[in-house]
C-alpha cells in the first residue's frame, strides 16, 4: 500500500490524506462514499478524480446542522439533522447545467431537497429505507420504501409524520416508558430478508442516561424477531449489518471490527482499527468503516480506544478487506474533523453533487408524476436557460 498523499484543502480548515489504493477502490466499483459528522456539522462525499495519471480522493461537502443518520436508495437519500430529517432526490436533468472540475467526469446525479420532517431535538441515530412488502398507495411515490429511524432520546425506532414529531414503532422489552431520557443510547440497526432485524444499543438500561455507566462493557445485541438480547458484554457497539449471511457489528470502544456467530452468541474480532469504529458498509470485499479520534468527555472517558495516546487516535474511513481483515486503504482527516457518525456507498455514483441552499437550481425545479409531465411541452422539461422538469428517479 502506496504512502498516502494530501487531498485538496478546500476549505483550508478541512484538510485529510489519503492513499492511492483507496482512491483506486473507488474508482473500480464506480461508487462515491457519503459520510456525517456531526462534530463538525458536515455532509462530506468522497469521490473518485482522475488527475493526470492517477485517481485521487475528492472531499466534496455541505454544511449541515448536526447530520448524523443518513439512508440511501437509489434516487433519494435521507439525512437525519439536530433537529429535521431532510429528504433530498436525484433531479438528473440538473446535471447538464452544472459545471464539472476541469478534468473531472460530468456530474451522474444532482441531489435537492425535497422534503422536511421536524422532529425536535430527538438524536436521531441510524436511519434505513425498509422496503414495502405489497403496494399501499396510488401512486408510486406512496409505494416507495419506508423510512425508519433510530430515536436515541426516546429510546424506540420511529417513522416520520406530517402531523407529529413522530411515530413510535418499537422500544425494548427493558424499557418501560417513552421519555426523552436516552435510557439505553439506542444506535444501530439493519435489514435481513428486507426486514429490520439487528439492533444496537448501550447498555439494557432503564434509567435516565443508565448506560453512561456500564459503557466500558454494558453494549447489547438485539434480534427483533425474539425481542431478546443475543449478545451482552459489548463495548459502545455500532452498526450492525448482515453481508454475505454473516452478520458484521463494529465494537466501538475498542476499535473492533467483528462477526458475532449466533449460533454461540461469540463476537469474533476480524480487525482492530485505530479508532472509535462507528459507520459501516460493504462494496465487493471491503468493508468501510468510520473511525472517530474521539475527545476525553463523559461520553467517552473509561472506554479503551480513548486510552491509546490521542496522535494514535485517527477520525476518516478505512477500507478493510473482508476476506483476509488486511487494512486496504483509507482516508484520513487531519484537520476540521474529529468524530464521523454514518458511513455509506453510492453504488454506481462517482460524482454526485448535493444543492442544499442558495443555489438557484432549488427554486428553478420541479419534481412531477409522470402522468403531470407528459402535459408539460417537451422543450420546458429540461430548459438550459431556465426550470427544470423531471419525474421521480425510480
Amino acid at each position: 500500500m502506496a504512502e498516502p498523499e494530501p487531498d485538496d484543502l478546500r476549505p483550508s480548515y478541512l484538510h485529510s490524506i489519503h492513499t492511492n489504493t483507496f482512491a483506486q477502490i473507488l474508482e473500480q466499483f464506480q461508487i462515491s462514499i457519503a459520510v456525517t459528522t456531526y462534530q463538525s456539522g458536515k455532509l462530506v462525499l468522497l469521490r473518485p478524480e482522475a488527475r493526470e495519471d492517477k485517481v485521487v480522493v475528492n472531499t466534496h461537502f455541505r454544511n449541515f446542522s448536526k447530520p448524523m443518520g443518513f439512508a440511501y436508495e437509489r434516487g433519494r437519500f435521507a439525512l437525519g439533522t439536530s433537529s429535521e430529517i431532510w429528504e433530498f432526490h436525484n433531479i438528473p436533468a440538473v446535471a447538464s447545467k452544472l459545471e464539472a472540475p476541469e478534468g473531472a467526469k460530468p456530474h451522474d446525479a444532482v441531489f435537492l431537497p425535497r422534503r422536511c420532517n421536524m422532529t425536535g431535538d430527538v438524536q436521531i441515530h441510524e436511519m434505513i429505507w425498509v422496503p414495502q412488502n405489497r403496494p399501499t398507495g396510488e401512486t408510486e411515490a406512496e409505494n416507495l420504501s419506508e423510512l425508519l429511524f433510530i430515536n436515541t432520546r426516546f429510546s424506540c425506532l420511529a417513522t416520520r409524520s406530517d402531523v407529529y414529531s413522530f411515530v413510535p414503532r418499537w422500544k425494548p422489552p427493558f424499557i418501560s416508558a417513552l421519555a426523552p431520557e436516552d435510557r439505553c443510547h439506542l444506535n444501530g440497526m439493519c435489514l435481513r430478508d428486507g426486514e429490520i432485524r439487528y439492533m444496537t444499543a448501550l447498555g439494557a438500561t432503564d434509567n435516565p442516561g443508565g448506560w453512561r455507566e456500564t459503557k466500558r462493557t454494558g453494549g447489547i445485541l438485539m434480534d427483533l424477531t425474539s425481542n431478546e438480547i443475543i449478545l451482552g458484554g459489548l463495548s459502545m457497539p455500532h452498526s450492525p449489518r448482515w453481508h454475505h449471511g454473516k452478520l458484521w457489528l463494529l465494537e466501538s470502544g475498542n476499535g473492533g471490527v467483528g462477526i458475532v456467530d449466533e449460533r454461540t452468541g461469540r463476537y469474533q474480532e476480524v480487525c482492530r482499527l485505530p479508532g472509535f469504529t462507528r459507520g459501516l458498509d460493504f462494496v465487493g470485499p471491503y468493508a468501510f468503516v468510520g473511525l472517530s479520534q474521539v475527545r476525553e468527555t463523559a461520553v467517552f472517558s473509561g472506554i479503551a480506544i480513548a486510552e491509546m495516546p490521542e496522535n494514535e487516535r485517527c477520525c476518516g474511513v478505512w477500507a478493510m478487506d473482508t476476506r483476509t481483515g488486511a487494512i486496504a486503504g483509507f482516508v484520513k482527516f487531519t484537520a476540521g474533523v474529529q468524530e464521523l457518525f454514518a458511513v455509506q456507498a453510492l453504488a454506481s455514483l462517482h460524482w454526485p453533487e448535493i444543492l442544499n441552499e442558495g443555489q438557484k437550481q432549488i427554486s428553478d425545479t420541479y419534481e412531477l408524476p409522470d402522468e403531470a409531465l407528459r402535459q408539460v411541452p417537451h422543450g420546458m422539461r429540461n430548459d438550459p436557460s431556465g426550470a427544470s422538469l423531471s419525474p421521480h428517479d425510480s
